[in-house]
């Protein structure tokens, strides 16, 4: 394999990492908006993510996938820092005194999400997973890394990668489920109008289809 523009992006080539923007930040802002359901927020993972990217450019290995497993990497330890503070930052919201409610844009951006419920619930089910779990699913099945570049992504063999994958398509099964009924409104029957539309009834199955 030609590793050129992996040299030419460890030497500072801004060219080589345009190229780098452009071949891999979809799939970095894919992955961060289906983890937070926030497209806010995955627009602000993929701009630290390649701030990073350049920052820890000369720690770029010659891989045979090219540089995704250490980019999907870096994209993982900024998911979960942004995580964090979004915790922390909750947590101080808390402690405030109570104050008028101010509209909430959370229904306009899940409006703009395919297969909003399906991934309300993924999401909800997934937090439920083991971390470890969570990442492994989230890089191998969302975002479309094989076993090897996703071991490389987190630094672990890829027979932890299997195992993680495994028991955490087993678990979201059954958790996504519980999620899909606990919040699922009873459907009309086909035709029936509500709200002004036309509903059509949908079919438990094709839920199932994200993680199989």
């Amino acid at each position: 394999m030609d590793y050129t523009s992996h040299a030419r992006i460890r030497t500072g080539d801004p060219e080589a990492f345009r190229e780098l923007f452009r071949d891999h930040a979809p799939l970095v802002h894919r992955h961060a908006v289906r983890v937070s359901g926030d497209r806010g927020l995955a627009e602000d993972v993929v701009s630290l993510t390649f701030l990073e990217a350049w920052r820890l450019r000369d720690r770029l290995l010659d891989h045979e996938a090219g540089p995704r497993p250490w980019l999907m990497g870096i994209a993982v330890n900024v998911l979960r820092n942004t995580r964090r503070a979004a915790r922390r930052h909750q947590a101080a919201l808390g402690r405030l005194p109570a104050r008028d409610t101010v509209p909430d844009f959370a229904d306009e951006l899940v409006g703009r999400m395919a297969d909003a419920d399906q991934l309300a619930a993924a999401q909800r089910a997934l937090r439920k997973l083991r971390r470890t779990e969570r990442e492994v699913f989230t890089l191998c099945v969302w975002s479309g890394l094989g076993y090897a570049e996703a071991a490389a992504a987190l630094g672990v063999p890829i027979g932890t990668v299997r195992s993680r994958l495994s028991r955490a398509r087993t678990r979201l099964r059954e958790l996504a489920g519980q999620e899909l009924t606990k919040n699922r409104e009873p459907l009309p029957r086909p035709g029936q109008v509500q709200d002004g539309r036309t509903c059509a009834a949908r079919s438990y199955e094709s839920h199932e289809e994200t993680y199989g």
